[in-house]
């Protein structure tokens, strides 16, 4: 069963967090001394310039699953600040450009998160109304994955870029061959060994289940910012299913 409001809650969340998590870069870099990100107005929170069409696609897949599995995490147009005008150094610049997107996506779930435990509890008592936190903890729950997904070390996302930093100059410049594959590497694991393993039987091996594993995770630091069970968050989550 696909929840719709639940898939355009998600879209919704996915669209407003990742344009946040690029301007956390575009920050950062500006906070380091390198203007270029600015100049190319990655500041924005305008969806032409942040959102990438393959991103984007993937979130909408994820968004329209078969609940309990709708989720919503995807990328952005990676910003690509000047590593030679960054104050720190090139390495370490690139490497705090890198993680400040993930800390900014994990700070607003956590904002979120709060919002959600102090709204009143007359929210609750409606169909209509409840609709309200259920938004609250969608959004909360994206930026939360969006932060997880970014460990992943492959490029365009996040954990790319921290990895490349971090390998020494011979083996960096084997691992950036693997940059152009990394969105269809990233569509492969996500979509086609799933597939597959549904296929072959093997779906409750937890690579095949990714995106679940992923929003479970999410599920469970909203639930310690809220001090309530996860059971909790998913129930309203998932709220009329």
């Amino acid at each position: 069963m696909i929840d719709v409001v639940l898939a355009l809650m998600l879209m919704a969340s996915f669209i407003v967090a990742v344009m946040l998590h690029e301007c956390g870069h575009a920050l950062m870099a500006l906070m380091l001394g390198d203007r270029t990100p600015l100049n190319e107005g990655r500041l924005s929170l305008s969806p032409r310039i942040q959102i990438d069409p393959i991103g984007i696609l993937m979130c909408v897949i994820l968004a329209f699953q078969p609940v309990p599995g709708a989720t919503a995490f995807g990328w952005g147009k990676p910003v690509k600040p000047d590593p030679w005008k960054l104050r720190t150094g090139p390495n370490a610049g690139v490497l705090l450009v890198a993680f400040a997107g993930i800390i900014f996506s994990a700070l607003i779930g956590v904002v979120a998160a709060v919002i959600l435990r102090f709204l009143p509890a007359i929210l609750y008592s409606n169909d209509y109304l409840v609709r309200i936190p259920q938004f609250v903890l969608v959004f909360a729950t994206v930026n939360f994955c969006l932060a997880i997904f970014n460990f992943i070390p492959l490029y365009p996302l996040d954990g790319y870029e921290i990895v490349y930093t971090l390998l020494p100059e011979r083996q960096a410049k084997q691992f950036a061959r693997s940059a152009p594959y990394g969105p269809f590497i990233i569509l492969a694991i996500f979509f086609l060994l799933p597939f597959l393993a549904r296929l072959a039987n093997l779906s409750t091996f937890p690579l095949f289940d990714l995106p679940y594993y992923i929003t479970l995770g999410a599920w469970n630091l909203v639930s310690l910012v809220v001090h309530t069970d996860p059971s909790t968050v998913m129930s309203l989550y998932l709220f009329g299913l």
